[in-house]
């Protein structure tokens, strides 16, 4: 069994920056694909970045330039950077975690920009 545990969210300014952290635990091995995803309201959950096992990655388009992602195999934790976040950026961001066929989500932390 794996457990995801999100942080991180909060209130922030246009322009602003927040981190993101996913902590997962479990049976976890180093071979996983692991990703961020949102959804606003009223809006499809949508990827906003992936890194696999060996730190490759992949952007939506939206926020290519200002989020990255990383992760640190040692301690089974995910992280998202986002500067310059944009209002269009408010959703709850939730963690994922693929093992083979088996797909894992934190419980979404909420992040808003507003001025």
């Amino acid at each position: 069994q794996v457990q995801l545990v999100g942080s991180g969210g909060g209130l922030v300014q246009p322009g602003g920056s927040l981190r993101l952290s996913c902590a997962a635990s479990g049976s976890i091995r180093s071979i996983a694909t692991m990703g961020w995803y949102r959804q606003a309201p009223g809006k499809q959950r949508e990827l906003v970045a992936a890194i696999t096992s060996g730190g490759s990655t992949n952007y939506a388009d939206s926020v290519k330039g200002r989020f990255t992602i990383s992760r640190d195999n040692a301690k089974n934790t995910l992280y998202l950077q986002m500067d310059s976040l944009k209002p269009e950026d408010t959703a709850v961001y939730y963690c994922n975690l693929l093992l083979g066929p088996l797909s894992y989500w934190g419980q979404g932390t909420q992040v808003t920009v507003s001025s």
